[in-house]
């Protein structure tokens, strides 16, 4: 009898996700398979449902998770740092599989703008083979060429599955992008885990105030409460012209913030950002992984601030390393377990809805 796996599929946009069975193949040469124990929900997977990127239906949803190997393919003996591999060990992996041969992966070096990356959760259909190809499900087909990372000593699933694909995002864009170095004084706007990953690095970074724009009330709380950020403030208690005005009051000179960066996902902010920012100052546009339409800014102040703009595209496989060594550190700072609710499979659009209203921070979901 041919073993199976349940996973959470998306079959139409804007349509709850219907829990469905697949058979689990046999790993080819260079894949394995994964038993997942704990898979984040991300706003992005969000705006997948709601069709604000071409995707191809229907799809297992869920490009964040860590699980256990289960069975390695031939010729798969060490994970993509070269530790050995065996059945049993607790690993996670890259979202996406660059093609390795187009002119953004080899001429520019810069593999999260390849054009033909294979996206798990993303573009991988479910009626197509393996099937089995998101993080929402019991298993997962791990296809060749897929960067996989046996968690490091100390770390646990719990770490690593908080923060989902926002800490190595946030670490592409904050830390090898901006550079935000120490004493600098570093807006955020977003208060989700994309715009928590971003504060908790500038933190680690060495800036000298975190000044968190997010809401909803309970977030900024949570914030406060596992010490990422120190001035909190919420956009649905306050006007545009008040928090320019409380910001700039929070940076030295009232000049702006050296750093901003938008994590919110929502095209005004970025306006509101190039107001925050001082001149000559920097500001990372982070948080617009979907196309959630254009938004009127003035160019004017970019050349009159003498601005240096940044935008940022997911993750490499160099920016999910660096975000993994750096979780001992992240985890020492700050309680990452709060950050967390747990839902069963069967209640993923319960968990979804949660996500959608800000009720949690990040929803999990777990298989066992």
């Amino acid at each position: 009898m041919t073993e199976t796996a349940r996973g959470a599929v998306l079959q139409a946009f804007h349509e709850p996700v219907a829990i469905a069975a697949a058979p689990i193949p046999e790993p080819e040469p260079g894949a394995l398979i994964a038993r997942i124990e704990l898979a984040g929900i991300c706003g992005t997977d969000i705006h997948l449902s709601h069709g604000h990127l071409p995707i191809p239906l229907p799809v297992v949803l869920g490009h964040e998770a860590v699980g256990r190997v289960a069975r390695l393919g031939p010729g798969v003996e060490r994970d993509f740092t070269g530790q050995p591999l065996r059945v049993g060990d607790a690993i996670t992996w890259t979202s996406s599989i660059p093609c390795g041969r187009c002119h953004w992966c080899v001429v520019e070096g810069e593999r999260t703008l390849c054009e033909q990356r294979r996206v798990y959760g993303i573009n991988q259909r479910f009626d197509v083979f393996p099937r089995l190809s998101g993080g929402w499900a019991e298993a997962i087909y791990l296809q060749p060429g897929s960067a996989v990372f046996k968690l490091p000593a100390g770390v646990t699933p719990e770490q690593v599955i908080a923060l989902g694909c926002a800490g190595p995002t946030a670490y592409h864009g904050v830390v090898d992008i901006t550079g935000v170095t120490p004493g600098r004084t570093v807006v955020v706007q977003g208060s989700g885990p994309v715009g928590l990953a971003a504060a908790m690095y500038a933190h680690l970074s060495g800036a000298a105030k975190v000044i968190v724009v997010g809401g909803p009330a309970a977030r900024l709380e949570l914030a406060r409460q596992i010490g990422v950020g120190d001035v909190h403030l919420d956009i649905f208690t306050t006007t545009p012209e008040a928090r320019l005005a409380r910001v700039l009051a929070e940076t030295p000179g009232g000049r702006g913030a050296d750093v901003v960066l938008e994590c919110a996902g929502v095209p005004a902010a970025v306006a509101e950002g190039i107001a925050f920012a001082r001149r000559n100052g920097t500001m990372l546009v982070l948080g617009q992984y979907t196309d959630r339409g254009a938004t009127p800014i003035n160019p004017h102040l970019i050349t009159k601030k003498q601005l240096t703009l940044h935008g940022s595209w997911a993750f490499g496989e160099r920016h999910y390393l660096g975000h993994l060594n750096a979780l001992p550190a992240m985890a020492a700072r700050f309680d990452l377990a709060r950050l967390i609710v747990r839902y069963p499979l069967a209640q993923v659009n319960q968990a979804m809805t949660d996500m959608a209203g800000g009720e949690v921070m990040k929803p999990v979901l777990t298989m066992t």
